[in-house]
């Protein structure tokens, strides 16, 4: 990819179009035909086949044939994932959710082997997310917006880590119905949120960004539509654990820790700053998070929570917005100058008093309004109920 190419617009439809990427060479082009890859497949399968040969697990031919993850991840992509091990692709074409839903439904995984042994597993998704089933409200959010991540930055709408990493597809090219979030590429490696050292951490990084760059790119031309995104060249360093500041928890002035949490909450986390979500996770150490506080500033990524505003709980009154309380989960959706912005909070395993899920109901208000003050939102003034 070069520095001339310029980003396709992250999402807002009125934004004018990218140039046309370059198209690629004649054969290339030959081979993105399902047609021509048939009978190519045709003339091959006898030769290879006659001399003993397995030449493909999915309709991806060896040598002439598109790279993996629809044609998307080329030769630099692949040997920073894999290296020179052998790799093994399964990948789904590009069609609308087989379920009945409307959103683009695809997903590709490569597996790479050293002798019979794998060693390591990457999966490809391309997805339209809920907003109006609040289907993807818990898991996706669980994985993709992590505090261990950082925003992808110079206006491409997505987050990164060692990982995990997503990014959207413009909106121009996908269009948008009410009550669904973003149509996404996120890709996924080994087991979420799992570090080994900054070393490993920036080299894995990396790694997973120029892949999701390369599949996302791809996509948009499967799709039809033009434009590229481009690499980012200066991410966020790797986000580390910290010792819980119990005054400006989570790093939001004005946010007090409750004297009767802290003890459990002994390490905090927050994701990176400037991108479509801002994450803080604590708990009493790193590999036992008990809680995790949520800031989605991006309205079509809000989006997801929407059925969980209206139906996960007790009602909640604000100053200009509203949500529900549950016993470990707290949403609240509110109107800023920027659009919606929605307000998470989740208890993942009991802590503070008589090791209790009381933490949402406690700190939701004033997690509502120092975060609103800080995004510039403000004033947000919450009633929540008496449990």
């Amino acid at each position: 990819m070069t520095d001339t190419e310029t980003p396709a617009a992250p999402e807002a439809p009125e934004a004018p179009e990218a140039p046309e990427a370059p198209r690629p060479p004649l054969v290339r082009r030959l081979l993105r035909s399902r047609t021509v890859r048939a009978a190519t497949a045709a003339a091959l399968a006898g030769v290879l086949l006659g001399a003993g040969t397995v030449a493909w697990r999915t309709d991806t031919l060896p040598l002439l044939g598109p790279s993996p993850c629809w044609d998307s991840l080329g030769s630099g992509s692949m040997d920073a994932l894999f290296g020179d091990r052998r790799t093994e692709v399964e990948e789904q074409s590009l069609l609308n959710d087989p379920m009945g839903d409307t959103g683009s439904y695809g997903q590709c995984r490569i597996t790479s082997y050293e002798g019979d042994r794998a060693r390591r597993q990457v999966t490809v998704n391309v997805r339209r997310l809920d907003g109006l089933r609040g289907t993807d409200a818990q898991d996706w959010p669980s994985e993709f917006l992590s505090s261990g991540m950082v925003p992808l930055g110079e206006g491409l709408p997505g987050m990164t880590s060692s990982s995990r990493a997503w990014i959207a597809l413009p909106q121009a090219c996908t269009g948008r119905d009410d009550f669904t979030g973003p149509t996404v590429v996120d890709i996924g490696m080994g087991r979420a949120d799992f570090e080994v050292s900054s070393e490993y951490t920036l080299r894995d990084r990396a790694a997973l960004t120029g892949a999701l760059i390369d599949a996302v790119n791809g996509v948009i031309e499967d799709f039809g539509c033009s434009g590229t995104y481009r690499e980012p060249r200066d991410l966020h360093p790797p986000v580390e654990w910290d010792t819980t500041r119990t005054s400006g928890f989570c790093g939001t002035k004005g946010l007090t820790l409750p004297a009767a949490y802290r003890k459990d909450l002994r390490e905090t986390r927050v994701s990176g700053e400037g991108g479509p979500a801002r994450i803080c996770t604590a708990g009493y150490g790193s590999d036992e998070t008990s809680v995790r506080l949520t800031t989605v500033t991006d309205p079509v990524l809000a989006e997801i929570y929407s059925s969980d505003a209206l139906h996960s709980g007790a009602p909640v009154k604000g100053t200009r917005g509203y949500g529900k309380v549950g016993g470990n989960r707290a949403v609240y959706r509110a109107v800023c100058q920027t659009g919606q912005v929605v307000f998470v909070l989740e208890q993942l395993r009991p802590a503070g008093p008589a090791n209790r899920f009381t933490f949402t109901r406690d700190l939701l208000p004033a997690y509502v309004a120092t975060e609103a003050e800080r995004i510039g939102c403000a004033p947000q003034k919450l009633t929540v109920p008496e449990s």
